[in-house]
């Protein structure tokens, strides 16, 4: 049987990863078994997979510490399985050491069987904290994608995110271009990846459809699955399965980042 495919997403909180997550995840559903593990404290990944917030496997083992298998995964749109690691409360703790037990979990439940054909992980892009640096680190993921828009925080905490793969040897595969609609957003974003040494994997627009359909727990994919937006995530999730090309990054320093986006101001 083929290796199952692993991949990781990293971006900046709040920059829309887990709804490029669970719509792609949703795309991949078509065809393949997926798994998807949401590591951000938020728990929200999986939410328009399975129409509701899922319990966490902190929560849960809090509560069951011989919790097995059907306690913790979850199925969801189109028999997508899902799970979220969860987190202490804000203030409390590590928000990592969700991502660290819920792992350990889960492969003592041999949840990562050969018969899956895709594992997503959505990691929040806080590489300084261990715990999210467990989907590479312990080398679960196999390849990492990064979101980000044009915008200058996004594109610094992507810069960021590049160094821990870079620091931790990992493939990166590529950059997920959100787009907030701000002006040359695109060429914003590719001349970024290029100066990495990496490529825009996919482009996905602004749409009122996302709204939508999250307003009813649903991805777009379910809700609207005959839209423009909806063919757009499964053409970067035929991207990212198709994809061949990676490379260890080769992140910005602070001066030269700054100089990049300034030019863009002018």
């Amino acid at each position: 049987m083929n290796k199952t495919k692993s991949i990781a997403i990293y971006g900046k909180g709040g920059i829309g990863k887990s709804t490029i997550v669970a719509n792609i995840a949703a795309a991949y559903t078509e065809h393949h078994k997926v798994l998807v593990i949401g590591c951000d404290p938020k728990a929200d990944t999986t939410r328009t997979l399975h129409g509701g917030r899922l319990p966490t496997i902190l929560n849960i083992l809090k509560e069951n510490k011989q919790a097995q298998a059907q306690d913790v995964v979850f199925k969801g749109y189109n028999r997508v399985m899902c799970v979220e690691s969860g987190g202490p409360e804000p203030g409390v703790g590590c928000a990592g050491r969700g991502v660290i037990v819920a792992m350990s979990l889960l492969e003592r439940l041999d949840i990562f069987r050969d018969d899956l054909e895709l594992i997503i992980y959505d990691v929040l892009g806080d590489v300084v904290c261990g715990g999210f640096a467990v989907p590479l680190r312990e080398d679960y993921a196999d390849e990492v994608y990064i979101v980000t828009s044009g915008e200058y925080m996004a594109l610094y905490a992507a810069n960021n995110i590049s160094k821990g793969i870079k620091k931790l040897k990992s493939n990166l595969g590529g950059i997920i271009c959100n787009c907030r609609g701000l002006e040359r957003e695109e060429e914003i974003v590719e001349e970024f990846a290029q100066k990495i040494g990496s490529k825009v994997i996919g482009v996905i627009p602004r749409s009122e459809l996302v709204l939508k359909s999250e307003y009813d727990a649903k991805t777009v994919l379910e809700k609207f699955p005959e839209s423009d937006q909806a063919e757009d995530y499964r053409k970067l999730a035929r991207n990212i399965w198709e994809n061949s090309e990676f490379s260890i990054p080769s992140p910005l320093e602070v001066d030269e980042f700054d100089q990049f986006f300034r030019k863009f101001q002018n």
